[in-house]
């Protein structure tokens, strides 16, 4: 296994995953090339943009992208995205990634990874697997227009 920073190169390996990961159960969207390659390089265009792609014998089989912020304290880590091919998930991939991720962190002086998930949804045990805390005191929050 190797894991390499998300690029222009391997731009297209990821959206990929996105796709195969999020257009099967439990999510069943309909993402299409051109929608998730827009909604992924919005992500990449950002200052502060942290993403990798985690490849298994040149097959990519997953992705977490992210971005760092500035708190008071020390940099933050907000997880915008982690994924894991359908055909790839509950082999170690996901958690491996996740270690890789929270090692890259520490090294970059970062305080605090943070992440959103619906906790109706598999994702939600697995974060909580990983030790991520849900916390009462903050609210997601959205308007249907």
């Amino acid at each position: 296994m190797k894991i390499v920073s998300i690029t222009l190169e391997n731009f297209n390996d990821c959206v990929g995953i996105f796709i195969k990961a999020y257009n099967q159960a439990p999510w069943n969207y309909q993402w299409t090339v051109e929608k998730a390659s827009q909604y992924l390089a919005e992500y990449m265009s950002s200052d502060y943009f942290i993403g990798f792609i985690l490849y298994d014998q040149d097959l990519p089989v997953g992705a977490i992208l992210g971005h760092t912020k500035t708190w008071w304290t020390n940099k933050q880590m907000v997880i915008d995205e982690f994924f894991i091919t359908a055909e790839s998930q509950r082999k170690g991939y996901g958690q491996y990634l996740m270690e890789f991720c929270s090692s890259y962190a520490k090294k970059e002086e970062v305080e605090l990874l943070t992440l959103m998930t619906n906790k109706y949804m598999p994702a939600y045990k697995f974060y909580n697997k990983n030790d991520y805390i849900t916390t009462e005191q903050y609210v997601f929050m959205f308007k249907p227009l």
